[in-house]
């Protein structure tokens, strides 16, 4: 290790410090230079090196080289009067020169790394393996197709005798010989079948100092070879398969003609083969395009296509692929899987499960079908109230979901293996209306005990006041107290989680009087407003699909769909009624729909809307009808009808047209229709 002075810190004095400093056999003891603010100055500082603006103090014994790069000949002369005579002055002549050779040795070795790196890339990147020996017969190169194929790495062959790593090599052969050898067959110790090459390195003085081999891995050429010469059972063997398959198969030429067909294929389009090979392919369709003509054209498989085909109009999958051999388009081959079945118990697993949940009352949010932005926010707004015992409030139109809503509200909570109970506070008698939600007070008497509550009896679960607008004041006022202190008058171990729904305008009931200030507030603590159908027609073809079920196992019939016409006509319409209404309306059209048919058309939606049963042809006002008598003929008129399409349920009435029991029977009285 030679310690080493640098006088003088410029750019010179600095480029000298870097070179030093990457020298393994070079220590650098301290750098001078009368200007502090000398490049190498701020250099050493940061380094740790030792520096300064007077090299005397530094000029000790141990120094064995001093580098002068100040230029000034009263410093060079002066450093040869002063240092050791076993130390070495280097004037800024020589330094220069010095740092020139370094700089260009670095950018040679650079040059050589960078094309070393270069070859090695090409050398790894081949897919043939390469191995080469010195002429010991010891392994000095290796890429890595070769240690692929070896099962090894580089680290563990490199040093090694080749026939540590492979016992059969004849590379030592051809070392010794001088002599290629070309194409010879090989089995590795891992049982690999390779081909070989084996080359000897021989000198420009015709010295042989190594050699080398070139290899590819040939067993799947091996086993491509013997099945091509078992080619004939291999197409036997094919046929075999394609025939037994329980999916049928059709394959057909590069002109879109039908060249094969198996008996599933027949068994299901219910066609021969004589009435399909040779024939175009869109011979077997009934509903849709030809996926085949698709595959033909694009080149491209295409999977999981929904189609009808065959005289009973079977519902299918076809998955489709195309025939390319030498990379020409050949054909194409179509599997089809017969899903009519799968259908029929999958529609009947549907309702199974829509019948037990009818049968416990519960509903979850699987049941809320939509995806628009409005519905999506308040199924959001609902899963997080679930979370909570806090009231929840639902604002939305009569026959908007808001039942639905607090199921699953219910479904999803807490409380969801306790009592769910809905009370429809606009069908109960306000006399009573205290006794029923609370109980009957008082101490028990041997003849009559005391009759516990609705509440009482959905202790620990959810209690749901649909229109809790209809509550009498005094009733509100017991509910507010309860809200407040969280638990009944009784014994119950954990307050009862209170869903309240409405449909009417809380403000202006409170405005009215109609309805408790504080109650509103307690309410409202989390309010979820369910949007009405008429803003989300685009969930209309959702909610059609789930309602099809479901009136399916109602009417026991088997209506699978509706056409796009009449898919059209219900998005058009604006469902005063909501998803009730839409239910209703698809009920009737199964009515109307022809006898054996799978299909609700247009026609059959018009015959069943509502308000096409209410228009009629323009009538001319009569005369001295005031606006009142008018708007009173009209609204008799819709109670009428709605009466009889619920079979005088004065109940289901007044869900359908979205007002209070109390009130239908408000308005029956008046026009006498009951």
């Amino acid at each position: 290790m030679q310690n080493v002075l640098i006088v003088g810190a410029g750019s010179g004095g600095t480029i000298i410090l870097n070179l030093l400093l990457n020298l393994n056999f070079m220590n650098v003891k301290a750098i001078v230079d009368k200007d502090e603010q000398a490049p190498g100055l701020h250099f050493a500082r940061k380094m740790g090196i030792k520096h300064g603006s007077d090299w005397k103090p530094f000029l000790t014994e141990d120094i064995q080289i001093v580098f002068d790069v100040t230029g000034d000949k009263s410093v060079v002369k002066e450093l040869m009067e002063s240092i050791p005579a076993h130390t070495l002055l280097i004037p800024g002549t020589v330094a220069n020169l010095l740092v020139g050779l370094l700089n260009e040795n670095d950018r040679f070795i650079r040059r050589i790394q960078t094309e070393m790196d270069r070859q090695r890339l090409i050398f790894n990147s081949i897919d043939e393996g390469m191995i080469g020996i010195d002429r010991d017969g010891i392994i000095d190169f290796i890429n890595e197709s070769a240690c692929k194929m070896l099962e090894v790495s580089d680290f563990n062959a490199i040093g090694k005798s080749i026939f540590d790593i492979i016992p059969e090599s004849k590379l030592v052969r051809v070392l010794q010989s001088g002599k290629a050898e070309v194409n010879d067959e090989l089995i590795l110790p891992n049982g690999l079948e390779i081909i070989s090459s084996r080359y000897p390195l021989i000198s420009a003085d015709g010295d042989t100092f190594g050699a080398f081999a070139v290899f590819k891995d040939i067993s799947e050429v091996v086993k491509l070879a013997e099945e091509i010469i078992d080619l004939k059972s291999v197409k036997t063997m094919l046929e075999a398969i394609i025939h037994s398959s329980d999916d049928a198969i059709s394959v057909v030429d590069e002109n879109g003609n039908g060249v094969l067909v198996n008996p599933a294929y027949t068994r299901i389009t219910g066609l021969s083969e004589d009435e399909v090979i040779g024939k175009p392919a869109t011979v077997d369709i009934n509903e849709g395009e030809s996926i085949h003509m698709k595959v033909l054209k694009t080149k491209k498989p295409i999977r999981g296509v929904n189609m009808r085909i065959g005289e009973d109009n079977r519902d299918v999958i076809v998955n489709v692929a195309p025939i390319i051999v030498n990379r020409q388009m050949k054909g194409s081959i179509g599997v089809i899987h017969d899903i009519t079945e799968m259908r029929s118990l999958m529609r009947e697993l549907d309702l199974a499960r829509q019948t037990i949940r009818k049968l416990e009352s519960t509903y979850t949010f699987a049941d809320i079908h939509g995806s628009s932005p409005d519905i999506d926010l308040a199924i959001d707004q609902a899963r997080i109230a679930a979370k909570s015992d806090i009231p929840v409030l639902l604002r939305g139109e009569a026959g908007s979901g808001k039942e639905l809503f607090a199921n699953a509200i219910h479904s999803e909570s807490s409380r969801k293996s306790y009592n769910f109970i809905r009370v429809n506070c606009g069908a109960i008698d306000p006399s009573a209306m205290e006794k029923e939600l609370f109980g009957e007070s008082g101490r028990y008497d041997s003849n009559k005990p005391i009759k516990p509550g609705l509440f009482e009896e959905a202790v620990s679960g959810s209690i749901f006041l649909d229109e809790v607008t209809d509550l009498p004041l005094t009733v509100q006022v017991r509910l507010l107290s309860y809200l407040k202190q969280r638990m009944l008058q009784m014994n119950t171990s954990e307050p009862v989680r209170i869903i309240a729904a409405t449909s009417k305008n809380l403000e202006k009931a409170i405005h009215e009087g109609t309805f408790h200030t504080e109650l509103y507030y307690a309410l409202t603590r989390i309010t979820i407003q369910i949007p009405p159908l008429r803003t989300r027609k685009s969930d209309i073809p959702e909610v059609v699909n789930h309602l099809l079920t479901k009136v399916n196992q109602e009417f026991g019939m088997n209506v699978e769909t509706i056409s796009d016409e009449a898919m059209n006509k219900l998005q058009q319409y604006d469902w005063p009624g909501n998803v009730r209404e839409l239910e209703n309306v698809l009920s009737r059209a199964m009515i109307y729909i022809e006898p054996a048919s799978t299909i609700i058309k247009a026609e059959d939606i018009k015959k069943s809307l509502f308000t096409n049963e209410m228009k009629t042809s323009e009538e001319i006002l009569p005369e001295k009808s005031t606006l009142a008598s008018v708007m009173d003929d009209y609204e008799r008129s819709v109670l009428e009808k709605a009466l009889d399409e619920h079979n005088g349920n004065k109940s289901l009435t007044a869900n359908r047209l979205g007002i209070s029991l109390r009130s239908l029977y408000y308005k029956l009285e008046k026009y006498k229709l009951i």
